[in-house]
């Protein structure tokens, strides 16, 4: 019977589709080497945590690396390709989930939910009502999403017709806008908008993205919020730019170092939101990017490579590993 490792516990209708296709099997912990361990007998693996390129190396039965989610930057790609495992991942099916977490990180930011609550609490109802008077609506206010992929097109959506923004939007292709969303240049967006959403993926290209150059160029009253990933942004230059007062405040869900330290500068700052790592978390989502991984994880099983390989030369390298299946 093969063996399917998960980094994580899965909804129970993805386990329950897996349990009858192999042994099922929650890795005890996420460190490197209990992964690399863990996997070395191993036919799939379902990813929720960063795996060590030294995984593929020692997992000779290896067939699959199954991303639980869209965004392929925990799997070592140039490891992976080399030992002939295939890639996939199951895009879109939590960007609901994100977007949704997107507006309400801006309503908590404009309306000054952290002190109005802090204040209540700790002061009385005076004390929670005077942040009020510098509270704000999200309606006419501009937009700007980094990344225009599932998750950036539903943020746009939900804030272009549930909450009356004006759309802006940054990506590669810059291809024909949908209705009601406008393309720009990153700095020209950087510049002209009141709420930047980083949605975009990790690479080489937006590694850094947000640096001190450009987080100098937004409006004195604008909120960062970053849900793609931490690096995307120059943490200095955005510690700074809070400390002098420079931006309205940000929404931070991933960070360069995850967990966050608890005594990390941003839990020092009102007008930020810290999250864990959670925006695309809800029992909808972790419904769909469970089942969406069993089924990917299930044809590997039957012998058919996945639909939505993002490095068509492993499929070489797998065939050459694994050649009854070709």
């Amino acid at each position: 019977m093969p063996k399917i490792l998960t980094t994580h516990t899965l909804h129970p209708r993805a386990s329950a589709m897996l349990t009858g296709a192999g042994e099922l099997v929650v890795a005890s912990a996420l460190d490197a080497d209990t992964l690399a361990t863990e996997a070395g007998n191993a036919d799939i693996i379902i990813v929720r945590a960063p795996l060590p390129s030294a995984l593929f190396e020692g997992a000779t039965k290896l067939r699959a690396a199954i991303r639980h989610g869209a965004g392929l930057d925990m799997v070592p790609m140039e490891a992976a390709t080399a030992a002939g495992v295939l890639v996939a991942n199951v895009p879109a099916v939590n960007a609901r989930s994100v977007a949704e977490y997107v507006m309400f990180a801006a309503l908590a930011l404009l309306r000054r939910f952290r002190m109005v609550d802090r204040d209540l609490r700790a002061k009385g109802w005076l004390a929670g009502r005077d942040h009020t008077i510098l509270a704000s609506e999200l309606a006419g206010k501009t937009i700007g999403i980094v990344g225009f992929g599932a998750i950036g097109q539903a943020v746009g959506h939900i804030a272009a017709h549930g909450f009356e923004l004006n759309v802006v939007a940054t990506t590669r292709s810059m291809r024909p806008a949908p209705d009601r969303v406008g393309f720009l240049s990153i700095d020209a967006l950087v510049e002209q908008s009141d709420i930047i959403v980083l949605c975009c993926p990790l690479t080489a290209e937006t590694r850094g993205l947000i640096n001190r150059e450009r987080i100098g160029r937004m409006k004195p009253h604008a909120l960062l919020i970053n849900i793609s990933r931490g690096p995307v942004i120059d943490d200095e230059a955005l510690i700074e730019a809070l400390q002098k007062d420079r931006i309205g405040g940000a929404a931070l869900d991933v960070f360069a170092m995850q967990p966050l330290p608890p005594n990390h500068p941003y839990f020092g700052f009102d007008n930020v939101i810290v999250t864990p790592h959670m925006a695309g978390i809800t029992e909808q989502s972790m419904m769909r990017m469970g089942v969406g991984s069993a089924d990917e994880t299930l044809l590997v099983l039957a012998n058919k490579l996945p639909v939505n390989l993002r490095n068509p030369e492993v499929v070489e390298h797998y065939r050459r590993r694994f050649p009854a299946d070709a």
